[in-house]
């Protein structure tokens, strides 16, 4: 009996160390995968940030530092559809449909002859 119990002891010995060698290569493995992932998830971030263009909008170049809040809103004159509404620093506001970015509506004089037409 005595002897049973030594070799089961044994057996499990040897169990938490081959568990433990496994567990540890397949740590160290991951480990390496992730090193290369991390890699090249910089090198495409960087590549993307190289190839980026900035488009400027000649609209609202001038306020783009004054910009307090952007929000998106139902189009309720139209009965459908949805507007980005920035309102500016200086109280001012100019709304751009989310489909077309283009502007429909504004608060500012120099932009008046720049809406669609409303007839």
């Amino acid at each position: 009996m005595k002897n049973a119990i030594i070799v089961l002891m044994g057996i499990i010995i040897a169990l938490i160390i081959v568990g433990g060698a496994l567990a540890l290569n397949t740590t160290s493995s991951d480990d390496n995968q992730t090193e290369d992932t991390s890699t090249s998830v910089i090198e495409d971030a960087e590549d993307t940030v190289k190839n980026a263009t900035f488009a400027e909008d000649k609209d609202t170049s001038s306020h783009d530092s004054d910009i307090v809040k952007e929000e998106v809103k139902f189009n309720y004159q139209d009965g459908e559809g949805y507007y980005r509404e920035v309102t500016y620093r200086d109280g001012g506001f100019r709304q751009f449909d989310v489909d077309t970015d283009e502007l429909i509506g504004s608060s500012y004089d120099s932009d008046q002859d720049k809406l669609p037409s409303m007839e």
